[in-house]
């Protein structure tokens, strides 16, 4: 090993040991209001923790200027190039304490950035590396722009000379570089808010001229009838087979919307601002009653975390400044920061989901320093940003019924204390790239014990090698609840069937999906030998969820029904019989029961896990028999 990654490495597993044992915790929120100052020491607090927990990963080796000044990541083998973003919490934080190692701080990692992945043509880039990729230079701005714009007074002169001389480059940059279809939506969508960031800095004009040629341009990137934001596909405008445009939950309530919403407020477009409304509301909608986002079937998926998406800034942004508009909105502000807040580790850095921490799996800085930027505006803003209730409930918190999001066919389902999606969306962002689709049950929540299925990948890809972990075991498990098959060695199931159709009814007190699937390989073939058709069901009512699985026709190979239930090591299982298993949660007891035995894969670990969305389940499994399968399960009082 070179001595220079061994250093790294060294630095980076010393910095691991403070990491806790557990940190992610799930909760059941609720509706009840919070006190105005409640959300502001929230948020405070909060970003203290993350800028402590930053500057003790922050490398300090004046004779290696490859590393010194550089974000240490405890999870990764390499620097995020993007760690320069961290300048704003830094700088904020400076002023606020008065304390002098957090300016140094973010002088630092500025230098670092300087030295290692600023271009000549004003950009940076994502790694040490001129050929890689330079479109973050967007969020890099951003960060920039704001320290400058909010604490540029705060700078000594030659300082905030030199920052105002980089920003003018970048600024540049992304004059010559981006539109609206430049990539994925969400960097044109952001550079709305930074054009006009820019141009305010620097008070040049021609950046609020290039906004509004944007800002007009943006209206037409909203499906019909739910406005959600599509564009995180190539080429942004694609279509799939099924007609259907790319749409990632993530992207668009933890970094696109955000930018469009600055840009709307700032030029006063009352129009626009109509429109992100009902954006905004009907993005609302997926978010679960605890604040986690269900991406369970975005196209980029591969990014999911629990409470957004990897590497993007956070939603409180957009939700908090269009608050007056609905006052859901406020609490969707709320419940996103609390459950980053509970997902935050003793050492003041963001797990990637519920059980990184029970896994032994240590948090990317880069969910840090990317969510802590968003905090810090809202802290820098008006007083009324910080200044909100959780007054108004979500509305998948008091949904009852079903709703079809026919822009990526995808199925909400709420009935008594369940929740839950079934998704048949057909846009695949990259090849060998499956979200949850083939008529699968996506998400299953509890309002007494939280998350009980949540859709993986089908196989885990990384699409993005410098902005994803490396999965941490030798054999994964996809978590999305599924029929599968092998044949020769080969892996079949409905999770790679992009033309699954389901139909979704609700009648007389019981929803109802019934998909229709093939079992196919990743290369969405079926078996030589011929076609596996299946049909899955789901039956959801007040009292259970139910699994039905009809009996298998035309094929002698053995299919099964996999059931892997979220639950973290620390839940009790117990065995009634072989056809009964109990889950002992802290807030209530799952019980599951079929008319074959349920078995648990004991070729895997005591407990699985996948990186998407990041938490343990325990891998049950059903063989299909001759007379179908019936799985059930409820909820019941400890």
């Amino acid at each position: 090993m070179k001595r220079r990654n061994f250093l790294f490495h060294s630095l980076l597993a010393a910095a691991a040991l403070g990491l806790p044992v557990a940190a992610c915790k799930e909760a059941i929120a609720d509706a009840k209001s919070a006190a105005p100052t409640a959300f502001r020491a929230l948020v405070e607090n909060l970003l203290k923790k993350w800028c402590d927990g930053m500057l003790s990963m922050q490398i300090d080796q004046p004779d290696d200027l490859t590393v010194h000044g550089a974000l240490g990541c405890p999870a990764c083998d390499h620097i995020h190039g993007r760690c320069m973003d961290s300048v704003y919490p830094f700088v904020h934080m400076a002023r606020k304490t008065g304390e002098e190692r957090y300016l140094t701080a973010a002088i630092r990692v500025m230098e670092w950035a300087e030295n290692n992945v600023s271009q000549s043509d004003g950009s940076w880039t994502v790694m040490p590396n001129p050929k890689t990729w330079r479109g973050i230079s967007v969020f890099g701005a951003i960060a920039l722009a704001e320290t400058l714009h909010h604490h540029g007074d705060f700078l000594p002169e030659k300082l905030r000379a030199k920052w105002t001389e980089r920003l003018s480059r970048v600024g540049e940059y992304l004059l010559a570089n981006f539109n609206l279809t430049f990539t994925n939506i969400n960097y044109g969508f952001t550079a709305l808010h930074a054009f006009v960031l820019i141009g305010e800095v620097l008070g040049d004009e021609k950046y609020a001229a290039r906004a509004q040629v944007l800002g007009r341009d943006a209206k037409q990137w909203f499906t019909r009838p739910n406005f959600l934001l599509f564009g995180e596909g190539k080429p942004s405008d694609a279509l799939s087979p099924k007609g259907l445009h790319s749409v990632d939950l993530g992207y668009n309530v933890e970094e696109s919307l955000n930018g469009v919403v600055h840009y709307a407020l700032h030029v006063g477009d009352e129009e626009l601002l109509g429109l992100l409304t009902k954006s905004l509301e009907g993005h609302l909608e997926f978010m679960l009653p605890d604040g986690g986002w269900d991406n369970s079937w975005g196209t980029r998926q591969a990014k999911w975390s629990y409470w957004g998406s990897r590497t993007t800034d956070g939603s409180q942004p957009a939700f908090s400044m269009m608050a007056d508009r609905n006052p859901a909105f406020a609490t969707a502000a709320i419940r996103t920061t609390e459950l980053l807040q509970r997902c935050t580790a003793e050492s003041g850095l963001i797990y990637g989901g519920l059980h990184y921490a029970e896994h032994g799996i240590p948090p990317c800085i880069h969910h840090t320093f990317a969510h802590a930027k968003p905090l810090t505006a809202l802290l820098d803003g008006p007083a009324k940003l910080t200044a909100l209730q959780a007054s108004a409930s979500l509305p998948r918190q008091i949904a009852d019924g079903v709703r079809h999001k026919p822009e990526v066919d995808v199925w909400l389902v709420a009935r008594g204390p369940w929740r839950a999606t079934v998704s048949t969306y057909d846009f695949i962002y990259k090849k060998y790239c499956f979200q949850g689709t083939g008529g699968a049950l996506n998400i299953l929540w509890h309002e007494q014990v939280g998350l009980l299925f949540a859709a993986s990948m089908a196989k885990y890809i990384l699409v993005e090698k410098f902005n994803q972990q490396l999965h941490p075991d030798e054999e994964e498990y996809a978590l999305t609840p599924r029929l599968e098959t092998f044949i020769d060695g080969k892996w079949y199931t409905n999770l790679y069937d992009l033309g699954a159709k389901a139909k979704v009814s609700d009648d007389s007190g019981t929803i109802t999906s019934i998909a229709t699937v093939q079992l196919l390989d990743e290369n969405q073939l079926p078996p030589s030998k011929g076609a596996i058709q299946q049909q899955i069901e789901y039956h959801i009512s007040k009292e259970e969820m139910r699994v039905v699985v009809p009996p298998v026709r035309d094929s002698a190979d053995e299919v099964r029904l996999v059931l892997p239930v979220v639950s973290p090591n620390t839940d009790e299982v117990v065995r009634i019989d072989e056809r009964t298993l109990h889950i002992i949660k802290p807030t209530g007891m799952v019980r599951l029961e079929a008319n074959v035995p349920l078995q648990i894969d004991i070729t895997k670990r005591e407990r699985i896990f996948n990186l998407v969305p990041g938490v343990q389940a325990l891998p049950i499994f059903a063989e299909v028999g001759e007379n179908g399968t019936r799985v059930s399960v409820s909820v019941v009082s400890t």
